[in-house]
């Protein structure tokens, strides 16, 4: 029961200790299941691809998305001979697939490693040195993953904040508006009460007028 109860807690302190480890699976890529490397990270696709993306471009290289309505590939990253000494030092095609984990966990990921030369799938062909290489790059990609969360996280907030801002200096535009509508509608009340003022004296006039004018008629 002790060693039972020891194995699962050194189970639960090393997926504490390294919450990203890359394993073994398979991938549909060019209409055929693939041997790929699979990881999961606990950070949104967006990061995970940024990161690998970043990584890539540090190394000299851009990749290409593959688009297009009826391709079946959409969605996969590809760099065409490209050197990733820390997996190899061979030229390879690293094809890059990132996916939501599930519709309930957005904020989770997998990443799908896809390593090809000359349109055939060389991770079939790896050693377990070569894939304990391959695996540990993607192992060590979680800090760079964890700092491009951080950058579209700073973003979000940068959004927020100048959302905030544009409401603020819509009010204060609304309020500098209605004030100047008051400052109008004060002067408007003014001018009004001084024309009913004229306006009165002008009745009491044309009152007098008139009782004159009564005042000529032939008894």
């Amino acid at each position: 029961m002790r060693k039972i109860f020891f194995v699962s807690f050194l189970g639960l302190l090393i997926s504490y200790i390294s919450p990203a480890q890359a394993y073994e699976g398979k991938v549909e890529f060019d209409k055929k299941k693939q041997p790929a490397l699979v990881i999961d990270y606990p950070y949104p696709a967006e990061a995970v691809e940024n990161a690998f993306m970043q990584k890539m471009e540090n190394l000299g290289y851009r990749g290409k998305e593959e688009k297009g309505l009826f391709n079946k590939n959409k969605g996969f990253w590809v760099y065409k001979n490209a050197f990733i000494t820390d997996i190899s030092n061979n030229k390879f095609d690293y094809i890059i697939n990132v996916e939501r984990k599930s519709r309930k966990e957005k904020d989770e990921s997998v990443l799908y490693l896809l390593i090809m030369n000359d349109d055939e799938n060389a991770i079939s062909s790896f050693d377990a040195y070569d894939m304990g290489r391959a695996k540990e790059f993607l192992n060590n990609l979680l800090p760079d993953v964890e700092a491009a969360n951080l950058e579209l996280e700073i973003k979000a907030q940068e959004d927020v904040v100048a959302k905030a801002e544009k409401k603020l200096k819509n009010l204060r535009n609304d309020k500098e508006d209605m004030e100047n509508k008051i400052k109008k509608l004060q002067q408007d009340i003014k001018d009004n009460i001084k024309d009913q003022e004229n306006t009165e004296k002008d009745i009491e006039n044309q009152k007098g007028a008139l009782e004159n004018l009564k005042l000529k008629r032939k008894g």
